[in-house]
């Protein structure tokens, strides 16, 4: 019984055929048949056809540039006439530039007490945020309930010292809760610096990496965090995200040393 050989990889087939080309099998089809054994004196060289002249090449096509308004700009111009909290929402919702809108169920805006003193920024909405419509609902968001409660914020108190007021990079889910791409950031940084302006926070708390992105233009959370910044002209301190403290539970001693120092820093003044 005669098996079919199975397809040759890319790299076995290369290499097969460097070996017949070694042979001297460096002709696929010649006019006249060519014993490549003979010795070469005694070869007549084979008749090869004559060179085809080439087409005269075609000019290339023009380069199609995408028409309409710059979405950085409009972004800028949009957030810039926000006046208000309610009206930064308001904006951020009439804003359809950003592609990210067409697959979000929610806009995420914020959460939490808008005088706090604290204001965390996160990444993006996941799903759970976007079926929600408030930032950091999920295991992440209840990690981090629980850590700030322990140096006495939380997001619920309506007293302004011991509050909380969140917001995130994005305020719609990416889809299959993927990094936030350069471009994303940029579009929606004009919100998010007319948000923090608005919020007029006395210090940030920089979850992860895409808000130090964003805010620092700097990415390496493990290496940036616990150290104190300034980010929109604000002191700022960047943390690891609590959906990291999840997958890596020996990171919380770390996130509770930056608590200490969060917690130090609003008593001090």
């Amino acid at each position: 019984m005669q098996t079919q050989a199975p397809d040759l990889e890319y790299f076995a087939a290369l290499a097969a055929l460097e070996w017949q080309i070694e042979l001297g099998a460096d002709c696929a089809i010649l006019d006249q048949p060519l014993d490549c054994y003979d010795l070469p004196d005694q070869l007549d060289k084979p008749r090869l056809p004559e060179p085809v002249a080439a087409a005269p090449a075609r000019p290339a096509a023009p380069v199609a540039v995408p028409a309409g308004p710059d979405p950085v700009v409009v972004a800028r111009q949009a957030a810039g006439a926000a006046a208000s909290l309610t009206a930064l929402r308001e904006a951020i919702e009439g804003y359809d530039l950003c592609d990210l809108k067409k697959g979000a169920r929610s806009t995420v805006f914020a959460d939490g007490n808008p005088a706090a003193r604290v204001m965390i920024i996160g990444e993006a909405p996941g799903r759970d945020e976007d079926q929600q419509g408030k930032p950091f609902v999920g295991r992440a968001g209840q990690l981090l309930d629980r850590m700030f409660a322990a140096i006495g914020l939380a997001r619920a108190t309506p007293d302004a010292q011991a509050a909380l007021y969140i917001t995130n990079v994005l305020p719609w889910r990416p889809p299959g809760n993927r990094d936030p791409e350069p471009a994303e950031i940029a579009q929606m940084l004009p919100f998010l610096t007319r948000h923090v302006e608005l919020a007029g926070p006395d210090l940030i708390v920089l979850m992860g990496n895409a808000a130090c992105a964003a805010a620092l233009g700097q990415r390496g959370i493990l290496r940036l965090r616990g150290t104190w910044t300034e980010a929109f002209g604000r002191p700022a301190l960047p943390m690891t995200h609590p959906a990291y403290l999840l997958r890596t539970p020996a990171a919380k001693r770390e996130a509770w040393a930056d608590l200490l120092a969060l917690r130090a820093r609003l008593i001090g003044g």
